[in-house]
């Protein structure tokens, strides 16, 4: 379901479908290759409930925090950690909606908030425009309005960060088209917004690729 990449010496964080966050040290977990253990045994996770994301990372390491009801926030690693076999509140979530993975951040002050919704719709905005929190629902991220959040006719599909001057790869079924940084600039808008349509074609997206910029000699 998913991966994260780390050191056998940190703590490892789990989130759920609720958006409670749980954390064990890493090496603690079965190693080498396995089915692994059931982590249902480690921790009280609510019935009906699934793990969803993990999360590896220097405590002071920051990511952008969503659901795909268009809310966020950016949060430490050190914020989805819990002593607590039942873990700790970490996302709150409006009805029916989505924890979306954790995206890391290199830098609040110039990196990019980038929201995609399943209407094909795109919006580009600073990150520091969004509160740093060590839990809630945060900031509306994309204009989504919440009865359709609810019935999951409308909903964000791809939440990242975007560094600064970096390009991105949008891929839509067999078709793929790269947006330069001047080309994003179109997308740019204030947080909270609707965004602006993506070409035809290219509006169910499956999925993108950041391609940071070269660096100069």
């Amino acid at each position: 379901l998913c991966s994260a990449k780390g050191r056998s010496t940190q703590l490892v964080a789990f989130i759920d479908s609720s958006g409670r966050a749980f954390s064990c040290d890493a090496h603690g977990l079965p190693s080498a290759r396995s089915q692994g253990e059931p982590l249902t045994g480690r921790f009280s996770i609510v019935g009906g409930e699934t793990v969803e994301h993990v999360v590896m990372g220097a405590d002071t390491q920051q990511y952008l925090i969503g659901s795909d009801a268009g809310y966020g926030f950016v949060g430490k690693c050190s914020d989805m950690i819990s002593k607590a076999k039942a873990g700790k509140a970490f996302v709150s979530l409006p009805t029916a909606a989505k924890v979306i993975r954790p995206q890391p951040v290199t830098d609040v002050k110039t990196d990019w908030c980038l929201c995609i919704s399943n209407e094909g719709r795109m919006l580009l905005f600073p990150l520091r425009d969004l509160p740093v929190l060590g839990k809630g629902k945060g900031n509306k991220l994309m204009n989504i309005p919440s009865a359709k959040a609810k019935t999951r006719e409308e909903y964000l599909t791809v939440l990242t960060v975007v560094p600064e001057n970096a390009d991105v790869k949008v891929f839509a079924g067999k078709r793929g088209m790269t947006l330069t940084a001047n080309d994003l600039t179109h997308y740019q808008g204030e947080r909270g917004r609707r965004g602006n349509k993506l070409p035809r074609g290219l509006q169910r997206v499956d999925s993108i690729e950041i391609e940071l910029p070269k660096a100069k000699n």
